[in-house]
């Protein structure tokens, strides 16, 4: 009978044969990362040990793992953290998946805050935290107000500026402004909404089934809770102020129209890193 693989190479290479019947999973990524988690070490040591033999409990651990995953369980879920703009977020069942393509927004906020001094920034709909965090940790100056309507998410959110150290953030239970601190006025605010279709295919894909309806779905056609962040927008900006929201790739035209019917100016859409057009930005008038 063929002995199981026990170095850390043999070990990850059988289970990289098996991600790779997932559908759009990155197979040699994930084998590494569960075994990280298993063996409470960085990815490093994947390379620098490649035979170093795994005890029978740590094989069977990872093993475990494996079959979660199979079973459709996202890896985020699994290990716990999700690495967003360098930062490695707790998430949870209870908070929408950190994705590269949200980085997109923290840059082109980065870019509007850059001659404003102590910046003020809402984050609405912040879950894990992370943009919010990735905000606050570039900018130490700027104070940040981020709500959520999920107090479970609040709590990871908070838990995530506390393990990382960022202390410019208050956090806020409510929905979108409702939760904000009433009469404070932004420089800038920053959303990544729910924005997906209620009967859209998607919804059973991938790691979606396992993420929080509330923070993917927004009505029968995506757009109910865009409307509303850019309606109320204006009450909340200065004068001059920026909006800034991610979007479903072929929602960008109608939601540009939404910007424009509130008289927002210089309406933008921007690529994502796989070139779609993901955020869409617009500008409070001076007067």
């Amino acid at each position: 009978m063929q002995s199981p693989p026990n170095t850390l190479r043999q070990a990850q290479q059988a289970a990289i044969k098996k991600l790779a019947s997932i559908e759009h999973a990155a197979a040699d990524l994930e084998a590494a990362l569960l075994l990280c988690h298993v063996l409470d070490k960085p990815r490093s040591h994947l390379y620098a040990w490649p035979d170093n033999t795994l005890t029978l409990k740590e094989l069977a651990d990872y093993e475990a793992l494996i079959q979660r995953r199979l079973a459709g369980e996202p890896i985020a879920h699994i290990i716990g953290l999700r690495e967003f703009w360098s930062l490695a977020l707790k998430v949870t069942a209870d908070t929408l998946i950190p994705r590269p393509e949200t980085e997109l927004l923290v840059e082109r906020a980065l870019l509007h805050l850059g001659a404003i001094s102590q910046p003020a920034i809402a984050d609405l709909g912040t879950g894990s935290g992370a943009i919010a965090l990735a905000l606050g940790s570039e900018r130490p100056d700027a104070q940040i107000h981020a709500s959520d309507s999920s107090e479970k998410a609040l709590r990871i959110a908070i838990s995530n500026a506390n393990e990382l150290n960022i202390k410019n953030i208050c956090f806020y239970a409510g929905d979108w402004y409702l939760a904000l601190p009433g009469g404070t006025k932004y420089d800038l605010l920053i959303s990544n909404p729910p924005y997906i279709q209620a009967n859209d295919p998607h919804l059973t894909q991938g790691d979606l089934p396992r993420e929080p309806l509330s923070a993917l779905v927004s009505g029968s056609d995506g757009l109910s809770d865009i409307k509303q962040i850019i309606q109320y927008a204006p009450t909340h900006l200065k004068p001059g102020g920026w909006l800034l929201l991610e979007h479903g790739y072929q929602q960008a035209d109608a939601v540009k129209e939404i910007y424009q019917y509130h008289d927002f100016t210089d309406v933008s859409t921007y690529m994502d890193m796989a070139g779609l057009p993901r955020v869409t930005e617009g500008k409070l008038p001076s007067s």
